[in-house]
């Protein structure tokens, strides 16, 4: 049995905002939660990503990810803290049964960008159509047999 539950806490920073700041944000809240008596179990910087739409005349945000296990108490903390900073535009925290182990999918989603890998979405030319099934032999001349 745990003693302490578990969350993922993720928060929005200002696009304008240095990643050196960005960063000391993600210490910031760290600091909230183990002087509480809580522990960051993971803690993921995901970039400046574009968001849905408009929030406090940004564009854009840096995406921040905690994992977190602490008391309730904590929590409670940490979003009030959360709340009052004005380079945060939006956080959430949830709940959790279990910490995700290793990259998150966000993470995951990152490296197959920049590695390049985006499969057959997208661009000129190309199999558009699918899985064709296997090919028919043909004779030389171009002609099924």
């Amino acid at each position: 049995m745990r003693d302490m539950p578990l969350y993922e806490h993720v928060f929005l920073a200002r696009q304008d905002l240095a990643q050196a700041q960005v960063d000391a944000l993600a210490e910031n809240a760290t600091k909230i939660i183990t002087d509480n008596g809580g522990t960051v179990v993971k803690t993921e910087t995901w970039g400046l990503r574009s968001l849905a739409y408009r929030i406090a005349k940004n564009r854009k945000a840096h995406y921040v990810l905690l994992d977190v296990d602490a008391p309730p108490g904590v929590v409670a903390e940490l979003e009030r803290q959360t709340q009052i900073n004005e380079d945060v535009i939006r956080y959430m925290t949830i709940k959790v049964d279990g910490h995700e182990a290793g990259p998150s999918a966000m993470m995951r989603r990152n490296e197959r960008s920049e590695r390049g890998d985006r499969g057959d979405r997208g661009g000129r030319g190309g199999d558009r159509g699918g899985d064709r099934g296997p090919r028919r032999d043909r004779d030389d001349d171009g002609f099924d047999s």
